[in-house]
This record gives structure tokens, C-alpha cells and sequence, in this order.
């Protein structure tokens, strides 16, 4: 699993009209193949009457899934300047699809390829982007005379609460990268003069939106 990668937030769309012509993205997180071209083919029976439904998508932990469609424009116009904005902006894991309603003015394969490009920009400004960082959740069992000191503390830290249970004792469970583990434990004991009860729980990924 890697320990830190960006996607996108998850459904969004985005409509800009240039010389005319309507181009709209629509972008989805897609963790398989079948995923993404279930979204694509989705998208193409909204938009039947579109003149191209373009794609593109990046699976993977090591992007080894990777695919550009220019659906009818011309070879190299759409689906490469599509899945490049994918690949500069290092995103993992996403599906774009940018249907084109042409306008009547010709733009040119440069001109294309610029506007394939700002329409997936854009359209991922729109939906926003997420950092997914991989995370040990460690669950501290404390008396409630510790509850103001422990969560005070833990908010002006760097450590990120998942959530407070309060039961007969309060339980909280701490976001914690692996590496910060043991200095988070040794903190957490030194906090509460020892009285407290730390168990290692699962390793998740904590999603936080970078744009």
C-alpha cells in the first residue's frame, strides 16, 4: 500500500463554452478498469447526442492502467491531453470523460488539445483534489478527568482525531502515521501520568482536500 498518494474527491462536472463549443467534464474516482469504463459508458448514454464523449483514465498504485480515447476527434486531440493533465496534477485512481457539443468553429488540433486540456483542469478544480495518506488508528482509553487535557492537547498537535466514543471510560481514536507511532504512544502515556489504556487498531487512509 503506499503511504501517501493524491485522487480526486469523487463525482463532479464542469461545463466552459470556447468558440462555441460546450465541453463538459465529468470526473470520477475509479480504484479498477471496469469501474472506470462502467463511468464512461455511463456518461455516453447521457450524452447520445453528443458529438464526442472523450476519455481518459490512471489506475493504480504505479499508474499501470492507462488509457486515452479521442471518440472521434482527431488522433492525439483529446485522450492524451486529457490523461496528461492526470499525470502532471500526479493523480491516481480517476476517471475523466469531457463531452464535446460542437459549436460550428473549427479549432484545429492545437487549439483541441488546448481546450481538452483546461476542460479537464478546470473540471478537476471543480471536484477537488484529495491527499490519501496511510494511517494507524490507535485507540486511548481514558478516565474522563482526562478528557479536556487529552483532546485540548491533541488538537493543537499534528495528529488528527478519527473520533471520541464515550462510554464508561471515553475512548479516542487518533489518526497516526507509522512512522510517528511509537512517539505518539510514548506521549499519550506521558500526557496522562501512565493512566491510560493504548491499543493499535487498523491501518486506514485518512483523506484531507488539497484544493
Amino acid at each position: 500500500m503506499l503511504t501517501h498518494y493524491y485522487t480526486v474527491k469523487g463525482y463532479g462536472e464542469h461545463e466552459i463554452i470556447i468558440e462555441k463549443s460546450r465541453f463538459i467534464a465529468y470526473i470520477n474516482r475509479a480504484t479498477t478498469e471496469e469501474e472506470a469504463q462502467n463511468f464512461i459508458l455511463e456518461i455516453k448514454k447521457k450524452h447520445r447526442d453528443a458529438n464526442h464523449n472523450c476519455s481518459a483514465y490512471i489506475i493504480g498504485e504505479h499508474d499501470h492502467i492507462q488509457k486515452a480515447n479521442d471518440d472521434g476527434e482527431p488522433s492525439g486531440t483529446a485522450g492524451v491531453p486529457i490523461l496528461e493533465v492526470l499525470k502532471k496534477k500526479k493523480l491516481k485512481d480517476t476517471v475523466v470523460v469531457i463531452t464535446r457539443y460542437f459549436g460550428g468553429i473549427k479549432l484545429g488540433a492545437g487549439g483541441l488539445i488546448r481546450a481538452y486540456g483546461k476542460s479537464t483542469s478546470e473540471g478537476l478544480n471543480a471536484t477537488g483534489i484529495v491527499e490519501r495518506t496511510l494511517m494507524r488508528v490507535i485507540h486511548t482509553k481514558i478516565d474522563y478527568t482526562w478528557l479536556g487535557k487529552v483532546e485540548n492537547e491533541l488538537r493543537s498537535s499534528v495528529f488528527k482525531i478519527k473520533e471520541i466514543k464515550y462510554l464508561d471510560s471515553v475512548e479516542v481514536e487518533t489518526y497516526v502515521e507509522e512512522g510517528q507511532k511509537q512517539q505518539f504512544i510514548d506521549w499519550m502515556i506521558e500526557l496522562t501520568n501512565g493512566k491510560s489504556e493504548i491499543v493499535e487498531g487498523e491501518v486506514t487512509y485518512l483523506e484531507e482536500v488539497v484544493n
